[in-house]
């Protein structure tokens, strides 16, 4: 296999989400040789990260035909992430890309076809759910599939969020025409949906929803911010505009068939907010089957709590037994030293890398673009249902 440090990754973007994908990659030994972004921003992240190659005025098309990047890390605004995909690939590079992949099932479409035009030989594409790597949700998985729990009955959950409960918070999120149609539900609930699949096998096949905007007005800065910046209301100069995405909702699923028989037709609900206070990254899930349950919550990622009917209930504690053999390869510190959201970054990069460097021997467990456009379909389903009430299939 060839050393992950020999692998270079560029990365398009320089947001919030942009230097978690640096520092982990950091953390990983894979060089991080060029940034695409705006002329200042893009200067101004290569200067703080000491990233030779800058490419300004979001010019992705030569960081793509870079000699100096072989992975490109697309962490840009939704919008552009299948152009840029789809670029990226015809130069044959391989590709992380955030999540949604892209803002409509018939654009994403065409990212799975460009992948498997590659084929076998062709460039790996990856995804950005995250969450499928952390310890916990891979242990659960490990659980579900050996039947542990026995057969699966159903699935609750929730993704709290409340950085846009005031109609002063603002971001390019907020608007359809940047995000997408689906806000609340397309950014973090694909993500609570996208982790019950990966642990159950399965994928969803009929949704009810409904979703809701209840800031029908919001105010904004003259100029864009920052995700999950603190501007002060009162210091800038705001103006109003009509939302046109959904600050929460209410999703129920039904799930297809599982490869190994545990999962058959379950039922799952969520509950998907932005505008929920006190919660500030809460994605919780909890699985009932037959012989037990588990539960956890991402904001105390390190444990899990295993329910049962007739014996006592237990907190598994990750790198302790129970809640060590399954996920050895996932976790890198002993018992008792927390990892969270940065090192299921790592974990998940390092599966990727570890898969393009095997020349694609090891498992994929990442999200594939098949992944990413069946999320796609599954919001257009979602926001289907909500306006005509009624079961959809996805």
């Amino acid at each position: 296999m060839t050393p992950l440090h020999h692998l270079r990754a560029g990365i398009i973007g320089t947001g919030f989400i942009a230097p978690v994908h640096i520092e982990a990659l950091r953390r990983l030994g894979v060089q991080v040789t060029a940034v695409c972004g705006s002329e200042k921003s893009a200067k101004a992240a290569a200067s703080l990260w000491g990233i030779p190659r800058v490419f300004g005025g979001y010019d992705h098309q030569a960081l793509h035909r870079s000699p100096d990047v072989d992975v490109v890390h697309i962490t840009s605004p939704n919008k552009a992430h299948v152009e840029q995909s789809l670029d990226a690939l015809s130069q044959g590079r391989h590709v992380i890309c955030e999540k949604p992949l892209g803002m409509t099932s018939a654009e994403t479409a065409r990212v799975v076809e460009a992948v498997k035009k590659g084929g076998r030989k062709g460039p790996v594409f990856a995804v950005n759910y995250v969450c499928r790597f952390f310890p916990a949700v891979l242990q659960m998985r490990a659980m579900v599939a050996r039947g542990d729990l026995g057969r699966i009955i159903h699935v609750q959950g929730r993704f709290f969020q409340d950085w846009l409960l005031h109609d002063t918070d603002y971001n390019w999120r907020l608007l359809a025409s940047e995000g997408g149609k689906l806000r609340a539900v397309g950014d973090i609930g694909t993500h609570w949906m996208d982790a019950v699949s990966f642990v159950l096998g399965a994928k969803a096949t009929r949704v009810f929803a409904h979703i809701e905007t209840f800031h029908k007005t919001r105010l904004r800065p003259r100029n864009e911010v920052r995700t999950f910046s603190k501007t002060a209301a009162a210091a800038v100069k705001l103006q109003p505009y009509k939302v046109d995405t959904e600050d929460f909702g209410s999703v129920l699923l039904k799930f297809g068939k599982a490869k190994h028989g545990y999962c058959d037709g379950v039922h799952a609900n969520a509950l998907i907010s932005q505008v929920a206070a006190g919660s500030k990254c809460s994605l919780g899930l909890s699985i009932h089957g037959t012989l037990g349950s588990v539960q956890w919550d991402l904001q105390q990622p390190n444990e899990i709590l295993l329910g049962r009917r007739d014996q006592p209930n237990q907190i598994l504690q990750r790198g302790t037994p129970g809640f060590l053999e399954d996920v050895a390869n996932f976790t890198d510190y002993p018992g008792g030293h927390p990892e969270g959201f940065s090192d299921a970054h790592k974990m998940h990069y390092r599966a990727v890398y570890e898969h393009i460097a095997s020349g694609k021997k090891t498992p994929a467990l990442f999200a594939t673009a098949e992944d990413g456009h069946h999320e796609v379909r599954l919001c257009e389903a979602i926001l289907h249902s909500s306006r005509a009430r009624t079961w959809v299939k996805v």
